[in-house]
């Protein structure tokens, strides 16, 4: 599975959505990809800074782990890791349960189109 970051505004990503579950829906097959919008490739940057891209590849390396581990393995703060695993967490780019947190996808792919489009 792979988590696709792209340019959409929040219509297209309904209609996507929408597109995707009846699809679901009509072949009872299950969604292999996440697709997450931003409404600016601004906004995708600065929420995907190159610490919090970092902090998935880690986790993701190392697997499942607690803040305060994953902050020793990245020599960071932990309140900064800390922040940044909430935020990745409200974006569902990582999954917390009773054994730490988490990257459910082996792959990040970023598509930023560099012609405005219609909404």
């Amino acid at each position: 599975m792979k988590a696709i970051l792209e340019i959409a505004s929040n219509a297209q990503m309904h209609r996507r959505a929408l597109e995707t579950a009846r699809n679901l829906t009509a072949t009872g097959a299950r969604a292999a990809d996440l697709h997450i919008g931003f409404e600016s490739a601004a906004q995708l940057f600065s929420e995907l800074s190159a610490e919090r891209l970092r902090t998935l590849e880690t986790l993701r390396r190392e697997g499942t782990q607690s803040i305060y581990a994953l902050a020793k393995t990245l020599g960071r703060n932990y309140s900064n890791v800390h922040g940044d695993i909430s935020r990745l967490i409200a974006l569902d780019l990582v999954e917390r349960d009773g054994n730490g947190v988490r990257v459910p996808f082996d792959e990040l792919e970023i598509h930023v189109p560099l012609l405005a489009q219609a909404a």
